[in-house]
């Protein structure tokens, strides 16, 4: 693709990259066919082409965003599925995150819009205060066929609500050492995340017992939390860099301290931006620490793979859909090492149709887009119903929420994993 960005412009680092992405793409239109926004709405400009076109437009006439790119940015799932797709390498990732903050920067909101964001930003990272919200969701739950409406306010309002769980588990912190069962192999970080600790705190448990079973000492350092996730696909670039710099200061003291053989992520959303903490980092003082960051992350069935997991028990008799996270198979390409575990453990293993298309979960997007999340997740479960599985497992909290709202039993591949190398069933498929 021709640009036409300015000598002047092109002295900014950002712009220089988002110069070097846009010339990349050949305009060949392969990521129409696997976006789920086009495949969804059929509009070219909810297209990873047609934004591309709407990008460079407002990155190299350096105006304000307007509505219309917004508006059509914001549809966008940052699903990765496109990258997977493209035979030029085009980094759609480090493209629209560069427009999501521009759009954040230049474009006001209408103030329903500006006052939702800003309640999600402040809650969603802090898992303290995110129980308090779902415990007062849970309570307004009853009541959302009550609100008027049928705007864009009103149906947010009423997804947030759908979307808050029945059972609010008990907090389970997990800071702190958890030494090696005998003899010690290694030593590991862990990521604890933020929403999970709320939504299904057992993912981190059922993490820490397995690795340590295995004979790794886990450390989960007071200091790191949030990974910067939600506020960064959200455009919000300095609380975003802000949580991810206090993660990269607090498992770089681990690393000086006592060594590190891997920092350990159980959300493939998390670890998506954990590993990309090289290039956020690039031109900041951390830049160094970020780098070692980003070359120890692991997803934890990476880890297990390379830890030579070994099941001590023999699976039941019933199959599991392995519901690929979009994060986990176009934003860090694991794809067969989860399903390969999960059949090591002895569980027959399903794959929908349409795998590489996203369920709508995609962080806030549930939430922000409704109505386009629920045709995802309608499709999704549809192709999961027909493979006959008793259980679907996912590598992603955003994946279970959603799929499991309205669908099959949901588990984490780690509980599973877990379960099948001494630890206790997933109390979601205890009835199973």
């Amino acid at each position: 693709m021709q640009t036409n960005f300015t000598p002047e412009q092109l002295q900014d680092p950002e712009l220089k990259v988002a110069n070097g992405i846009l010339r990349t793409c050949v305009h060949c239109g392969f990521c129409t066919a696997t976006c789920p926004t086009f495949v969804e709405l059929g509009d070219e400009l909810d297209s990873p082409r047609g934004r591309i076109y709407l990008i460079k437009d407002m990155l190299e006439s350096g105006r304000p965003a307007s509505e219309l790119e917004a508006r059509h940015i914001d549809r966008c799932l940052s699903c990765l599925s496109c990258m997977t797709t493209c035979p030029s390498g085009v980094n759609y990732m480090h493209l629209v995150d560069h427009a999501r903050r521009h759009v954040e920067e230049t474009y006001t909101r209408p103030l329903p819009e500006r006052a939702l964001r800003s309640v999600l930003a402040m809650l969603l990272p802090h898992p303290g205060r995110f129980r308090w919200a779902m415990r007062l969701a849970k309570l307004g739950k009853p009541l959302r066929g009550l609100i008027p409406g049928q705007g864009t306010t009103a149906k947010r309002l009423r997804a947030m609500l759908e979307l808050a769980p029945e059972h609010i588990p008990a907090p389970q912190p997990v800071t702190g050492t958890h030494p090696a069962e005998g003899a010690r192999r290694g030593r590991v970080a862990m990521l604890a995340g933020c929403a999970q600790q709320v939504l299904d705190p057992e993912i981190n448990a059922a993490t820490i017992r397995l690795l340590t079973r295995m004979g790794y000492e886990v450390v989960v350092p007071p200091a790191a939390g949030c990974c910067g996730a939600l506020t960064h696909h959200m455009g919000r670039h300095d609380p975003a860099m802000a949580t991810a710099r206090a993660n990269i200061l607090a498992w770089d003291a681990e690393i000086a301290a006592g060594g590190l053989d891997g920092i350990i992520v159980n959300a493939s959303g998390c670890g998506t931006t954990v590993k990309d903490y090289g290039f956020m980092f690039r031109n900041e003082p951390e830049a160094e620490a970020a780098a070692r960051v980003s070359a120890l992350a692991m997803d934890i069935t990476e880890a297990l793979a390379r830890f030579d997991y070994t099941p001590s028990r023999t699976a039941p008799p019933f199959t599991v859909a392995y519901h690929s996270a979009c994060s986990l198979q176009h934003g860090q390409k694991i794809t067969a090492l989860p399903k390969q575990l999960l059949a090591k453990a002895g569980f027959v293993v399903k794959e929908p149709a349409e795998g590489h298309l996203c369920c709508g979960s995609a962080g806030t997007y549930n939430m922000m887009q409704p109505e386009i999340s629920a045709k995802l997740k309608a499709r999704k479960l549809a192709n999961i119903r027909r493979t006959g599985a008793a259980v679907v497992a996912a590598g992603n909290i955003g994946c279970l929420t959603q799929i499991g709202a309205g669908g099959p039993p949901t588990v984490h591949t780690v509980q599973l994993l877990d379960w099948m190398a001494g630890g206790p069933k997933p109390k979601a498929i205890e009835g199973l």
